[in-house]
């Protein structure tokens, strides 16, 4: 009989009690996932083993404290998953990340089919399968759906617990089994990574479009005397024009101004829209207007202030009530062309040209308190968390399904998160969270998760390797991981053409598998393998927790 190590306490509340063991759950674990071997350490995959660990040797939890602790926890993880990825979301779904994520989905199907499979061939039960999915894929999100949608349907503890004892016993090979097809298709395929280096940086800098400054000197006589703002092609190539030097004088160029011919402009756009515009205005020139004294500064200000989010820059027209020029807007790290449609968000870099008094207005109308960019506002979170419990327990009849689909306490939260971290602001309430703060309830929230689910499945464990269907259970894990990924990298490879840094970056996004990337990373230094994980990433996380809920839905007798 295991003995429980925390006995000699038996005197407190089961609360505390459970606290207590959570605590050397959570501490153990997070020290087991820091020890690595070589590129490859478990993460937080490690408080699993130690609540597997701990509950072998007789640690345990109140089952309603428990409860309590792993939804809260799972809430708490794919909210702040959702509110990381909703931003960027829905444009990773068009033009270049649309071959990425059709193949990312095809390797979330091609796993569900074969776990699938598993179950109606082999007669495993779907609790188990579940779980051997969600550990083959290392996806503890899936997890956590899998769990939450078998107590949905009434499923009886022990199916409850097989998840987790799934998972454990797959999650192992999930990690190995990415990495031994990123070799093997480069083996096979005798890809020579540097020449796919060299390839890559070629393609990356066609396609890089920051916007550049130009300075053009004004040659085209049939321009003379035209207002700025009615400047052909101007509005259409989404080109600026910052400032203007006349008779050695430098001014903010406003609309209204009519064009001289011997005027020299300072434009802000794509370089390549850039040189069109030059050729209609006259010849560039040496001159830059940035460096010329003059009374017009520049200043980048963060848009903070909640009056202004939603607004559009020509909404602000902050040329004719402040005297000044918003040049550029640099969002999530990308440079954007400030047209007059242009919303803005919370966060929002603009760079801003004028005079310091007139910039100083600017400031105080964007807000520019770069300190509320590390500031959490806890009213919206817990507003967030609370539309997406409630979104989870709505339920949605789906043609062809045989019960309405719930998104859960897995699903509702993360797509109410995407959807609030994308629309930005609702009024005052804005769901902007800084990294530091999103990272940490992002780890606390999957520590109180993977902590209650290790000490339920350790019970059992090791049981079940040593006396029940442990060994098999690998198998039939390695197989939901090896042949979606090993299907998926060679059509990316052979039928897409795709760059061999970019399809390990993708097969590590297709998994969401942190230390897959880190691989990825050290076969060469590259940022394909990182744009192509974050580019899947978002709609691989959503598909990863909408499977299992799917399996059981379809599957469940």
């Amino acid at each position: 009989m295991p003995l429980d190590i925390l006995a000699p306490l038996t005197g407190l509340d089961s609360i505390t009690r459970g606290l207590l063991a959570l605590c050397l759950v959570a501490v153990s674990g997070l020290l087991l996932g820091r020890l690595r071997v070589g590129a490859i350490s478990l993460g937080i995959g490690g408080v699993l083993f130690a609540g597997i660990f701990w509950g072998h040797v007789g640690v345990s939890v109140d089952p309603e404290v428990g409860h309590f602790l792993r939804e809260f926890g799972l809430i708490l993880f794919v909210y702040t998953i959702g509110i990381q990825v909703g931003p960027g979301f829905f444009s990773a779904l068009r033009r270049s990340g649309l071959a990425l994520n059709g193949m990312a989905a095809t390797l979330v199907a091609l796993s569900v089919l074969v776990a699938a499979a598993i179950h109606i061939g082999f007669d495993v039960p779907l609790p188990t399968v579940l779980g051997l999915m969600s550990g083959a894929t290392t996806n503890t999100p899936s997890l956590g759906a899998a769990s939450q949608m078998l107590t949905t349907v009434g499923a009886g503890p022990a199916d409850l617990d097989a998840p987790a004892l799934g998972y454990a016993v797959a999650y192992p090979f999930g990690i190995l089994g990415i990495l031994v097809t990123m070799l093997l298709v480069r083996a096979v395929l005798r890809i020579r990574v540097d020449q796919e280096q060299a390839a890559f940086e070629d393609a990356r800098q066609t396609e890089r479009q920051e916007l550049q400054t130009v300075t053009v000197e004004v040659a085209n006589t049939n321009l003379d005397g035209v207002p700025i703002k009615e400047l052909p092609g101007l509005e259409a190539m989404e080109i600026v024009i910052s400032r203007i030097m006349r008779d050695a004088k430098v001014m903010v160029a406003h609309g209204e101004m009519p064009v001289q011919v011997g005027d020299v402009m300072l434009l802000v756009g794509r370089p390549d829209r850039l040189r069109d515009m030059v050729r209609i205005l006259g010849r560039p020139v040496d001159t830059d207007l940035k460096t010329v004294p003059s009374e017009v500064k520049w200043r980048r200000v963060v848009v903070t202030q909640s009056g202004v989010l939603g607004k559009t820059i020509g909404d602000l027209d902050v040329l004719h009530r402040h005297e000044a020029v918003i040049s550029r807007v640099t969002r999530t790290g990308i440079e954007l062309t400030p047209s007059p449609r242009l919303r803005l968000q919370f966060g929002d870099i603009c760079t801003v040209i004028g005079q310091p008094a007139n910039l100083d207005a600017v400031a105080g109308l964007l807000g520019n308190r770069e300190q509320a960019l590390q500031q959490a506002q806890i009213l919206p979170i817990f507003l967030g968390i609370a539309l997406g419990v409630l979104l989870g327990s709505l339920p949605l009849a789906v043609p062809g399904m045989p019960a309405p689909l719930k998104l859960g306490l897995a699903g509702g939260p993360l797509l109410a998160a995407i959807l609030l971290a994308r629309l930005g602001h609702l009024g005052p309430f804005v769901w902007f969270m800084p990294p530091s703060a999103n990272h940490a309830l992002r780890e606390i929230g999957i520590v109180l998760f993977l902590g209650i689910v290790g000490l339920k499945a350790g019970q059992d464990f090791v049981a079940i390797l040593t006396e029940g269907d442990g060994l098999r259970w690998m198998l039939f894990g390695a197989l939901i991981t090896l042949i979606p990924l090993v299907i998926v990298g060679f059509i990316a490879r052979l039928a897409l053409g795709m760059n061999y840094l970019t399809l390990c970056g993708l097969l590590a996004g297709g998994m969401t598998d942190p230390p897959a990337l880190a691989f990825a990373n050290a076969i060469r230094p590259s940022e394909a393998p990182a744009l192509a994980y974050a580019t899947v990433y978002p709609l691989v996380m959503v598909l990863r927790i909408l499977a299992p809920q799917i399996l059981v839905l379809l599957l469940w007798v």
